[in-house]
């Protein structure tokens, strides 16, 4: 081949494989620093098959503002400096903290209360600070600054400015999505589909969390209204990575000792920051995004959210396709196993990149 025409072929083609790229939103509970938020995210952003748009933050482990100083810092650690981050809801559409408070004495208390902190053995929930508080983070203050644009207008945007070719990644709690949602009612048909971490059918486990409350799930229970919005929405498809998955996934010291060997800068910021050993919620989530082929087991089913204010607040619903209600319910793709040894690979490699 001529120079020429092989110079004409690279300007050609480069361009087309850019087009090829996934486009991908990712709107998350970004706490940290490491841990499974700040690694759901970088699976996405070290995806040489992905373009992220921007990440929304949204209030659920951590207070909104603590979360997007910590991502904001994640970013400039990993290279990852270009992508925008948008500030989304600081609190729930209806749940509150003292309406929690209130119901613990007749319902019974929960295992994990997020950015609302612990309960204290008098029976309030204690929290390290308050919800628009930062503290000094120990991995250094971000330089990088949220942009301006709210989370909801700027999902809004962002998918009428590529329609019908984004994917949302919901990694949180669903309230920003809920309200891009409830603003714009062609939101979500207007994206290729959601992948989203929520919801629990009937988790093998003897974790105190789910052992007795099999359909309890922290990003719906805080959140039931948002959740209850987005899966009755026009997607064009839903998957649910749920806690039946997640558990048969921890992030293992063989792990972070395989992505240690590798100096890229993600690399170096896991092995500084990802101590915790628990399970990859939504790492799994992200990186069934990228090859659905690591879940072994998917189920349909119809889903929502009890919104009913009572010991139920937040649990999952689910019905076959015979006994659903007549109210809107929408089928979803429930992740129910996986294949573990692929997806660890999967991840080692891509925080290895």
């Amino acid at each position: 081949m001529k120079l020429s025409s092989l110079l004409l072929f690279l300007v050609l083609a480069v361009p087309a494989c850019i087009a090829q790229k996934r486009l991908v939103l990712i709107d998350q509970d970004g706490s940290g620093p490491g841990g499974s938020n700040q690694m759901a995210m970088l699976v996405l952003l070290q995806s040489p098959d992905v373009q992220v748009l921007g990440i929304t933050m949204v209030t659920g482990n951590a207070w909104r503002d603590d979360e997007t100083a910590h991502t904001l810092r994640m970013l400039e650690f990993t290279g990852h400096s270009d992508i925008p981050v948008a500030n989304g809801a600081a609190f729930p559409l209806v749940r509150t903290q003292r309406e929690t408070e209130l119901e613990e004495p007749l319902i019974g208390k929960q295992v994990w209360y997020g950015a609302w902190g612990h309960m204290t053995s008098m029976g309030t929930i204690s929290k390290e600070h308050g919800p628009f508080e930062v503290p000094p983070l120990p991995e250094g203050q971000p330089k990088l600054k949220p942009i301006d644009e709210d989370a909801a207008h700027f999902l809004i945007r962002q998918v009428h400015a590529h329609p019908h070719q984004v994917t949302i990644f919901a990694g949180g709690p669903l309230t920003n999505i809920a309200l891009a949602v409830s603003i714009d009612p062609d939101f979500a048909a207007l994206t290729k589909g959601i992948v989203l971490m929520g919801g629990s059918l009937n988790p093998q486990t003897e974790d105190p969390e789910f052992a007795t409350n099999p359909r309890h799930e922290f990003n719906f229970w805080f959140d039931p209204e948002a959740a209850h919005i987005v899966l009755r929405a026009a997607w064009p498809r839903v998957d649910i990575t749920t806690v039946d998955v997640s558990i048969k996934a921890p992030f293992t010291q063989a792990m972070l000792d395989a992505i240690s060997k590798s100096k890229s800068p993600t690399a170096r910021y896991i092995a500084a920051w990802s101590q915790e050993r628990y399970y990859m919620w939504d790492e799994i989530a992200a990186c069934s995004l990228l090859d659905p082929s690591i879940i072994t087991r998917e189920k349909p089913l119809y889903m929502d959210v009890n919104i009913n204010h009572g010991p139920n607040y937040g649990d999952t619903l689910t019905w076959t396709e015979n006994l659903k209600p007549a109210t809107g319910v929408r089928l979803v793709h429930l992740q129910l196993n996986l294949d573990l040894p692929k997806f660890q690979k999967m991840f080692v490699d891509l925080m290895s990149r």
